[in-house]
């Protein structure tokens, strides 16, 4: 289902719960809310209105999804300024050029652990929607 993107500064500022298997109807929202926003590049789960850590970003022509995912690991720090769906203003923002990220995947009723290297803009939407996960507003 398509929901509305939150701006709530309080809501957006919580850390995100731990995701579960049992958090289908999250991941299918967060695909097809994305999916429908032509100039969207990501979205955590909390834009949409959801407390758990989960992520959408577009990967060429899917949307892939990320549960509970943390950067592990980053490299070639840079300052960039990044918009967002949630707030007005321009944020500036540190990043890394390639992060490696520890998340889970939904395979069947199960979560199965994955780790994925990643650089360049994939990399930093990735960061940004990790961002919300941590309750930063970016």
């Amino acid at each position: 289902m398509i929901k509305e993107i939150v701006k709530d500064r309080e809501f957006l500022s919580k850390p995100a719960e731990e995701a579960t298997a049992a958090d289908t109807q999250v991941i299918e929202d967060l695909r097809d809310t994305l999916a429908s926003l032509e100039d969207a590049v990501c979205l955590a789960a909390n834009q949409i209105g959801s407390t758990k850590a989960v992520i959408a970003y577009r990967d060429g022509d899917r949307i892939a999804v990320m549960l509970n995912p943390k950067i592990k690991r980053g490299a070639q720090p840079y300052k960039t300024q990044e918009s967002c769906l949630s707030l007005e203003d321009l944020s500036e923002v540190r990043r890394f050029q390639m992060v490696t990220v520890s998340y889970q995947v939904l395979a069947g009723e199960n979560l199965v652990s994955r780790t994925k290297r990643l650089s360049g803009w994939t990399a930093e939407v990735v960061q940004h929607a990790i961002d919300h996960c941590a309750g930063k507003l970016v």
